[in-house]
């Protein structure tokens, strides 16, 4: 399905009443390191944490008030079942969130906090897409993707958006990829609302489907990756995947060590908690994975949900 600028903009008036509108900060020990201008689209500070809620609060004011009134799906153990359950407390609707049992306790009890009705299951993809279709079965509540959904990539577009509004002469946009929500967001945004801006994609060397898949033109599933950036651990969303390779410029991809120097450099820098997948854009800037014709560079800071009993520098991590 198409998305167009108008779906972009109206997504933008939909969630406005409902989201932050982040701030963009700068840090000049960052740009003399990265020898250009970074602005950092603090999506960190977002509710929930995370850019995720963006895309969440427009897929649940999308629906009409039947479809609302059954409720909201999903299978979901990181940022997007917190969006969604937020999202659907503030419409008023049941938000059902499939969780694997093994998922983290601090996880399980932010779902339930923002008023999820978690049901838990093995952690297989089997079991929670056969617990999900339970649900809907004795509900009829409405799925809602974290990724392969065109309300979902409208969404998450906004956060380009207001990048671009606030800094309109941006020559470059990187984000994270995982699943595909926030880089196929971003570079419509950025196709629809700026004349100069590109948009590049980052990703972990130890999972990078997305990178293997934009370079063959088909989508490589990701197989058993092992990487800190805990949020990019997706294979492409059909839906998004054209998007990525009509929009975007390239995928880069970075090293373990590389994304967690740059968590704790932006950590010191700009005394904001970032977490390992927010990272990994800038990891790209740093280690010069980013042509230098790009002089501004926006970053989407993609969320700060970190596991603070477990920061990446007092542990041992998996190897490039």
């Amino acid at each position: 399905m198409q998305i167009s600028y108008a779906d972009l903009k109206k997504a933008a008036e939909r969630i406005k009443p409902f989201i932050h509108r982040t701030p963009v900060v700068t840090s000049s020990a960052i740009n003399r390191l990265a020898g250009r201008d970074v602005f950092f689209k603090c999506e960190n500070l977002q509710k929930v944490g995370a850019f995720k809620f963006r895309g969440a609060c427009n897929a649940v004011f999308s629906l009409t008030d039947e479809q609302a009134s059954k409720g909201v799906v999903a299978h979901s153990s990181g940022n997007h079942a917190q969006a969604l359950a937020l999202a659907a407390k503030m419409r008023g609707i049941p938000a059902y969130i499939v969780m694997p049992d093994n998922a983290p306790s601090v996880k399980k009890a932010a779902v339930a906090d923002y008023g999820g009705i978690i049901t838990f299951c093995e952690p297989t993809l089997v079991a929670r897409e056969t617990t999900q279709s339970e649900i809907v079965a004795r509900t009829g509540a409405h799925i809602v993707h974290p990724y392969d959904d065109v309300r979902i990539i409208a969404g998450q577009s906004t956060a380009a958006l207001e990048l671009l509004e606030d800094y309109p002469e941006l020559d470059l946009i990187l984000a994270p990829v995982g699943g595909g929500g926030l880089l196929s967001g971003t570079a419509l945004a950025a196709a629809y609302a700026s004349k100069n801006a590109k948009v590049i994609g980052a990703e972990p060397c130890n999972a990078d489907d997305a990178f293997r898949s934009f370079n063959a033109g088909f989508i490589i599933p990701s197989q058993s990756p092992q990487t800190i950036a805990d949020g990019l651990l997706t294979s492409l969303g059909e839906t998004n995947f054209p998007v990525i390779r009509e929009f975007v410029g390239a995928i880069v991809t970075v090293s373990e060590e590389s994304i967690i120097a740059a968590m704790r450099l932006f950590w010191e820098r700009c005394k904001l908690v970032i977490e390992p997948s927010a990272a990994v854009p800038l990891a790209a800037v740093l280690d010069g994975k980013i042509d230098h014709s790009f002089r501004k560079v926006g970053i989407i800071v993609s969320g700060g949900n970190v596991d603070l009993d477990g920061l990446p520098w007092q542990a041992d991590v998996p190897k490039t």
